[in-house]
């Protein structure tokens, strides 16, 4: 079965062409779409699609309170944002509300089919200007200088910090186990901890504290 996709916009034009591109994929089948935010929430209800590509400006209430209602009645359905906006604050506030991935609509039609798998998938998908915006904020002095010890967060083990670089980078617990040379269940264990300490809730709230904490390795 393929992955089952609303899309929510309000530009009806911007609807069409995301069909036009998922169309081809014999792996992802749009299921419906929306204009506007409560209808987004009535259709992921009534539909239960694996992922919901939401635009952030959707009316009717915004794409991140849409992104929380959805993820709350419907919490086995995936938010992926698809934005113009290339803004720090708005991808944390997006992760926060569930949302697992964060995309650009300069992104292109192959970039774009991939992350939808990625997402549905369980990995977390951050644009790669998203990324380079949240480092050079840090890099140029923009942004929160977190506390540090030996140039990493207080409080977060060598390892911690190698399982959030893999998933900032958008793995898999087991390709990160893959790449660490541990288990699985030793991965899960480690973003237990990390996800405790901090209050994260989800992968995309690891990613970003990843990339604002300079454990992902700044974009070339």
């Amino acid at each position: 079965m393929g992955i089952r996709v609303l899309l929510a916009d309000d530009q009806t034009l911007i609807r069409m062409g995301l069909k036009a591109v998922l169309r081809p994929e014999r792996d992802i089948e749009v299921v419906g779409e929306s204009e506007n935010c409560r209808d987004a929430l009535e259709k992921a209800v009534a539909l239960s699609p694996d992922l919901v590509l939401m635009d952030l400006l959707t009316s009717g209430g915004g794409g991140i309170e849409a992104t929380r209602a959805i993820k709350h009645q419907c919490p086995t359905t995936q938010v992926l944002i698809l934005t113009v906006f290339a803004d720090p604050g708005l991808f944390r506030k997006a992760a926060a509300a569930g949302a697992s991935g964060y995309v650009l609509k300069d992104i292109s039609p192959e970039n774009l089919t991939n992350a939808i798998r990625a997402v549905h998938s369980g990995k977390t998908m951050i644009s790669p200007v998203m990324a380079r915006h949240m480092m050079d904020g840090l890099f140029n002095g923009n942004g929160a200088t977190p506390a540090t010890t030996n140039g990493h967060p207080q409080g977060i083990t060598e390892r911690e910090i190698d399982v959030l670089s893999g998933v900032a980078k958008g793995l898999s617990d087991k390709e990160i186990a893959s790449n660490l040379f541990l288990s699985e269940s030793t991965v899960k264990t480690h973003l237990r901890t990390v996800y405790h300490r901090h209050n994260f809730r989800n992968r995309a709230q690891a990613a970003a504290f990843a990339v604002e904490n300079h454990i992902l390795p700044r974009a070339k």
